[in-house]
């Protein structure tokens, strides 16, 4: 890589998303990171190279503007330019709210808020999918217009069917008994049940029925691009994960991601991002349909996922993307990477404890696979860094992988059953 001259990078959130671009950043520079975030999760706890920053309703306006005008002042005499990554949806959103203020002091590589609004919001970024061919569930919307009117709300499609937010920053403030990220409904009566609960709750935007693709958590894909300010795809890494968090709050969360290459999916979602004319890191969810041979559309996240150091994991640093779009200024010049071309390079990237992968993904060649890097040692997690750990910190995250073993005897056989 190109001699990197000096910049300052600022993080927002404090989970495992957090924490591996802080690894990446450390991995790339040396750099210790400073982060800002409203409460402090594990995976950034007991840390070297993050210095965490709380700050209460952070994630709120006006909080949030005063903030990071009050951030941008402490960081005046900083080196070199003020790279902003946010971390979770609601601080992406935030960003780009705020882009035309915020970038007279920080780089900002993020769409506009009005893009942002049509990719954030399912129901929108499906509309996009149709313009742009680009396949997804069959779905259906349901309003609390719908559900307040007593109309008995049903689907084109058989139980099981899946039902999901589509604004997924107003459900983060969503809570009650059974609230899931996602619902696999298999009857007409819990269906009409967890439509209830979600309105009667508070939640005011819409929901998405759609027809449940067939298939484990193995037919389960995540691309992650990084696309340039001029708009060129410079970076795209499929993963194909093995297995997910089956804790009610955490459904659809990647546990175990095995790197893969597919170039056709690839050209397939670089002409898309090129058209809307995207800036920034994209989280793609997909799910392989048998039925019709295609990758069916879930949605798109406008920030890195909590599992994609998987990309860094598999040799393409995550940090690196920005920084040479924006500190080197030489991205421009690069060809675009699609990644994963070589086997021989893989490595496995797991989120949970070896035991629970084993035990619990299901038996397909690509597990086997996966099982074979196991065997090689070709495998790596985000948090166990051997550059950032004390005895504190090793204990707190062993603690974290094994409540996984709990979680999956209590949860596993009820959400995949």
């Amino acid at each position: 890589m190109t001699e990197i001259p000096a910049f300052t990078p600022i993080l927002l959130g404090s989970d495992m998303n957090v924490y591996g671009m802080a690894r990446s950043l450390h991995e790339l520079t040396g750099q210790t990171v400073d982060v800002y975030a409203r409460e402090q999760l594990a995976p950034t706890r007991y840390s070297k190279i993050v210095n965490v920053h709380l700050i209460d309703h952070f994630d709120t306006d006006p909080t949030f503007f005063t903030a990071m005008q009050q951030i941008a002042a402490a960081h005046a005499d900083a080196p070199g330019k003020l790279l902003l990554i946010a971390c979770g949806d609601t601080y992406a959103e935030l960003i780009a709210k705020h882009k035309p203020e915020l970038e007279a002091d920080f780089v900002c590589p993020y769409v506009d808020y009005a893009l942002l609004r049509q990719l954030n919001n399912k129901e929108n970024f499906y509309r996009l999918c149709d313009e742009y061919h680009l396949p997804y569930p069959a779905t259906k919307i349901v309003t609390r217009a719908m559900y307040a009117s007593g109309v008995v709300i049903t689907a084109p499609f058989e139980f099981p069917m899946a039902l999901k937010p589509a604004d997924s920053v107003e459900w983060l403030d969503i809570h009650f008994e059974g609230r899931k990220k996602a619902f696999t409904i298999h009857s007409q009566v819990e269906l009409n049940t967890i439509i209830a609960k979600i309105y009667d709750n508070g939640y005011t935007s819409d929901l998405i029925l759609q027809d449940f693709v067939p298939g484990d958590d193995s037919n389960m894909r995540v691309l992650n691009a990084y696309v340039d300010q001029h708009h060129h795809v410079k970076m795209m890494c499929l993963g194909h994960p093995l297995l997910e968090d089956p804790t009610p709050a955490a459904i659809g969360n990647y546990v175990a991601i095995l790197p893969e290459y597919d170039q056709q999916l690839y050209d397939q979602m670089a002409a898309f991002l090129e058209a809307i004319q995207f800036t920034g890191f994209a989280n793609f969810d997909m799910k392989y349909d048998v039925r019709d041979d295609t990758f069916k559309l879930f949605e798109i996240n406008i920030r890195q996922g909590r599992s994609s150091f998987f990309v860094t994991l598999n040799g393409y640093n995550l940090a690196s993307w920005p920084v040479l779009d924006y500190i080197t200024a030489t991205l421009a010049d690069q060809p675009p990477v699609f990644a994963n071309q070589d086997p021989a390079q893989h490595q496995l990237w797991l989120g949970v404890p070896k035991r629970v992968f084993k035990q619990y993904a299901k038996d397909n060649p690509a597990k086997q696979r996966a099982l074979e890097l196991l065997a090689a040692g070709r495998v790596g997690t985000t948090v166990f860094y051997d550059q950032d750990m004390s005895l504190r910190r090793w204990v707190l995250m062993t603690y974290m992988f094994h409540n996984y073993v709990g979680r999956y005897k209590q949860y596993f056989a009820e959400n995949k059953g």
